[in-house]
């Protein structure tokens, strides 16, 4: 018997997971259900979200005087590649053209430029006026999988050290052990997103 795609979805969701995921912001999950995304969209977006769940925490306890918006960095990743939905293709092969539509989606749906604009800029995090939640939402992006880009987490990694006063190889040092414990997970975080279909 073939599973209904919307149950698909509602267990991509919805399903813990192993290790467990935590469940998307209801805001998040709610447009993702409404459009009628690719289950294993919305898996990728769980995986990722948990990872800046898991990022902005340490940020926080380590940084407890470090002002930066954690809400934004977990809407930011677990909307950031909405626009795969426009773009399915995009799913299982290259492509950069879902970067811009996901942004444009969200706005088209009354979400503001502050949020939607992690569709975009998830991928840009070289740019130069990039923010700290924008380096956190691609730092979720690449780790959950565990993959590592050495200037990106440099960047991050100077980046908190400007704003708590330290030196940057003193935070690029407990940046890459977190990054390390939280890639040791990707194994289920992988298995968990191939376990639904590419197709709505």
């Amino acid at each position: 018997m073939t599973v209904p795609s919307a149950d698909l979805l509602y267990q991509a969701l919805n399903t813990q997971g192993e290790p467990p995921l935590r469940l998307l912001p209801p805001a998040a999950a709610e447009i993702l259900s409404s459009l009628g995304a690719p289950p294993r969209l919305a898996a990728h977006l769980r995986a990722v979200h948990d990872v800046a769940v898991e990022l902005t925490g340490w940020v926080r306890e380590r940084h407890p005087g470090l002002a930066f918006d954690h809400d934004a960095v977990h809407f930011g990743a677990a909307t950031h590649d909405v626009g795969k939905i426009r773009h399915p293709g995009e799913l299982t092969g290259p492509g950069s053209a879902h970067e811009q539509a996901g942004r444009d989606l969200l706005l088209d749906h009354g979400f503001p430029p502050v949020l939607a604009r992690f569709a975009a800029t998830h991928a840009n995090w070289d740019a130069p006026a990039v923010t700290i939640e924008d380096l956190l939402v691609a730092t979720a992006d690449k780790v959950w999988k565990d993959k590592r880009v050495p200037d990106l987490e440099e960047r991050l990694a100077r980046t908190l050290a400007g704003a708590a006063r330290r030196e940057p190889w003193e935070e690029f040092l407990a940046l890459d052990d977190l990054l390390t414990r939280i890639g040791a997970a990707a194994a289920g975080r992988l298995a968990f997103q191939s376990a639904f279909p590419t197709r709505p």
